[in-house]
């Protein structure tokens, strides 16, 4: 992948966009593109690029023109159905200058429009300027893989992968938190797009178009996920015995994998942690990489979250190159400031830092890109919230019943404090609302709610600004309307995909860990045309009974060690709050959660914070800490520390002179004038 920024009036009176800001803004970038650094600019517009490269290493510069040097591209992914698509476009008559998958979207946008989109497979966010009309389009994948956010201010747009590079742009440009972000955050994990963390500054929201053209700005969907309609059967929905579902999946997620691997002209690794979904990812990547094939794994120091035994039982019968890191608390903790300077928003849990050093290890092993498991889960049912809502909708059909709040007990086995522990308390917590079980966002409500809970550390201010708002009731109101026309399954897996997945998952704990050391990754989970089939399905296939990714386990069993497709499910987690209050913490944390600091971000009560930390503290000791007192000291934590390098320290993006693609017009004109 790559980083993507750009500057356009809004105004043909303005005045052209500055060299500087657009240097500025690429430097802002360099991590997600070392390999090169371009810009176009002219009266109106001024594109930047920095560079992986991962396809068409001799001649996929950017920014790069199409239709007559008239329309210009910058570009951050990669379309995986790229060459499927140029043979499509050569016969309509186009002509190519390089291999590049850039090239393709370019033409393809002239030939088809904003349908173009629609034919595309894979994962990216894109920016073409037409110079001629005047028109800039902004694209972005189905599920929001690639970042892409964007301001107006001042009479112009700036846009750019990241928020730093648009802060980097203008110093005008005000930075301040967006308490509709905040309680967005403390409430769903994530922001939900259009929403952002910071005021002013917009997300595009997932699988969207957005359009700026001669003043006017339009916004559409081109894609959205769908599922059959209960007691409508129609073309959307998969016909087949559970023995075909088996075969078409395990036909669909080798294609997948196999495109992912093939559709590079740099060596592909695997991250590997042991579960299921990763373990299928890397047999079948060995068997499609060839020889040499590097795979990749976190260990822990604490055996709690430890999965090396797994681990290395896949990487020895796939035949990977394997390679390891092991995190400690002490890690977490020390690299807790760079990993929020890349998430670019408030994160629950520290999962995302031993990412970073996973990433890290890739890359010291000269590896550019990595297959991961990543969305299997929300595809083919596999997180104990999907079983969670299915026992607890079971259980609100007879509520007075004791036998069926029982069946609570099978789930979250992983957690040292599970809240099936005890039947009383578990019958409480499950049992809130259990008479609502046919309302939207059910099978949520218990992590919202938890998570919520955070929101008694909100300051004053922070309190006044948002309790007039209602994060969820915003969510519901945005559900497509065939919502209510969908199985629950369908209706818990479309919010888990549209919050924690594209929010979180791929955002904070993905891209943003990968590219914080230049590393691609690339989920064949997510694949168009996977997604539509594991969509298609019954729910009894991927859900059967309690039995998650019942169909993805059939796939695995011929290919994957029994010992894998059977063991309990373990999500990936990492240590959180005890890694900051242990003796010798960093500094930084002491100065972060100071009353000053806390004072000044304005987002906290200063007198709750250290309640807060001083039960956490006591903790270290040995005690036992709540799943909510762990998610508020890291939520704190990782609050005050964005705080401290966007909106207090007020940084700026490098400038960078070194480009390999320099086309300034302006500059041109004003020479030669």
């Amino acid at each position: 992948m790559c980083g993507i920024a750009g500057i356009v009036s809004l105004s043909t009176a303005a005045a052209p966009p500055s060299r500087d800001a657009l240097l500025r803004m690429v430097g802002a970038l360099a991590h997600r593109g070392p390999d090169e650094r371009g810009l176009y600019r002219d009266r109106r517009a001024g594109l930047a690029h920095a560079r992986l490269s991962v396809i068409d290493l001799a001649s996929g510069q950017q920014p790069l023109a199409g239709a007559g040097d008239t329309m210009w591209i910058v570009f951050n992914g990669e379309i995986f159905n790229y060459v499927e698509l140029r043979q499509d476009l050569v016969a309509l008559g186009y002509r190519f200058r390089t291999r590049s998958d850039t090239e393709v979207i370019v033409h393809a946008y002239h030939a088809w429009g904003e349908a173009a989109f629609e034919r595309m497979n894979g994962q990216w966010a894109v920016a073409i300027w037409d110079s001629v009309a005047g028109r800039l389009v902004l694209s972005r994948d189905r599920f929001g893989i690639c970042p892409l956010h964007f301001c107006e201010h001042g009479g112009r747009l700036y846009f750019a992968s990241e928020v730093k590079a648009i802060f980097a742009a203008d110093a005008d440009i005000p930075r301040a938190f967006d308490p509709a972000g905040i309680d967005q955050t403390f409430t769903l994990w994530t922001v939900a797009p259009p929403q952002g963390v910071f005021g002013g500054v917009s997300e595009l929201t997932p699988g969207h178009v957005r359009i700026y053209d001669s003043g006017v700005v339009r916004e559409r969907a081109f894609w959205k996920p769908g599922y059959p309609e209960v007691g409508a059967p129609g073309d959307d929905e998969f016909s087949g015995s559970l023995d075909d579902a088996v075969e078409e999946v395990r036909s669909a997620l080798e294609a997948a994998t196999a495109l992912r691997i093939v559709r590079a002209d740099v060596p592909v690794g695997c991250y590997l942690s042991g579960g299921l979904d990763s373990s299928l990812v890397a047999t079948l990547g060995r068997r499609f990489a060839g020889e040499r094939f590097q795979t990749f794994s976190l260990r822990f120091a604490d055996a709690e979250y430890d999965e090396t035994h797994f681990q290395r039982l896949v990487a020895g019968v796939a035949g990977s190159d394997h390679h390891e890191v092991v995190v400690s608390r002490s890690d977490i903790a020390g690299i807790f400031p760079e990993v929020i300077y890349h998430t670019e928003r408030p994160i629950l849990r520290t999962a995302p830092a031993p990412l970073f050093l996973l990433s890290r290890l890739v890359r010291q092993h000269g590896i550019k890109v990595v297959l991961t498991g990543e969305g299997a889960d929300e595809m083919f049912a596999g997180y104990d919230l999907f079983r969670e809502g299915k026992v607890r909708r079971f259980w609100g059909r007879q509520p007075a019943s004791t036998r069926r709040s029982r069946l609570l007990e099978r789930l979250y086995p992983y957690l040292s404090r599970s809240p099936v522990q005890q039947q009383a308390m578990a019958r409480q917590f499950f049992g809130r609302d259990i008479h609502a079980c046919d309302a939207p966002g059910f099978a949520h409500g218990t992590r919202w709610r938890t998570t919520s809970a955070i929101k008694r550390l909100f300051s004053a201010d922070m309190r006044t600004q948002t309790e007039r708002r209602n994060a969820v009731s915003e969510l519901l109101a945005r559900l497509p309307p065939e919502f209510s026309r969908w199985g629950s399954l369908a209706q818990d897996q479309y919010i888990e995909i549209q919050t924690l997945m594209s929010g979180y998952l791929l955002s904070s704990q993905g891209d943003r860990m990968l590219m914080a050391h230049s590393v691609e990754g690339r989920f064949p989970f997510l694949d168009h045309g996977l997604v539509r089939l594991a969509n298609s399905l019954p729910a009894a296939y991927k859900l059967r009974v309690l039995d998650e990714k019942h169909v993805l386990k059939r796939v695995a069993q011929p290919i994957v060690p029994s010992e894998i497709v059977t063991r309990k499910k373990q999500p990936y987690r990492a240590p959180n709050a005890l890694c900051f209050v242990a003796d010798g913490a960093p500094a930084y944390i002491r100065e972060a959660l100071s009353e000053p600091a806390l004072r000044e971000a304005n987002v906290f009560d200063p007198k709750s914070v250290t309640r807060l930390l001083s039960k956490c503290q006591a903790s270290a000791g040995g005690g036992d800490l709540s799943n909510s007192d762990n998610m508020a000291l890291v939520g704190v934590l990782s609050t005050q520390l964005l705080h401290q390098q966007f909106i207090a320290s007020r940084p700026s993006g490098a400038r960078t002179l070194n480009l390999s693609i320099d086309i300034d017009r302006v500059r041109r004109e004003e020479v030669l004038a």
